[in-house]
């Protein structure tokens, strides 16, 4: 990964208490996984930003290292590596993602 690219994904998630860099966006999801970290994130009716690694070949292959994490999407919470889609579906039903993002949105 460039410096730039580092910096680049570092000011995206300095700048967005909740950050999904997933396939497509969040008014158009690109593949089902995406979709349902959409789905569930609109389901807590919380604030998000979505970067579409489709459209950046540099920050698709960039955020894969950055998290040391294999797959797309990936969901940060106040800058921290949360997981992707399993791992959202899991913490959302266990009421966990809720107060992760109370907190994330209440700092």
């Amino acid at each position: 990964m460039t410096p730039e690219t580092k910096e680049k994904i570092d000011n995206l998630l300095q700048q967005n208490k909740i950050m999904v860099f997933m396939k497509g966006n969040k008014l158009m999801p690109q593949c089902g996984f995406s979709n349902n970290v959409v789905q569930i994130l609109n389901t807590l009716a919380v604030p998000f930003e979505t970067v579409d690694v489709l459209a950046d070949s540099d920050i698709r292959q960039g955020i894969k290292e950055y998290s040391n994490w294999p797959t797309i999407p990936q969901v940060y919470i106040d800058g921290e590596f949360v997981g992707g889609s399993d791992i959202l579906i899991e913490l959302y039903q266990k009421g966990e993602l809720q107060q992760l993002v109370e907190v994330a949105l209440a700092s």
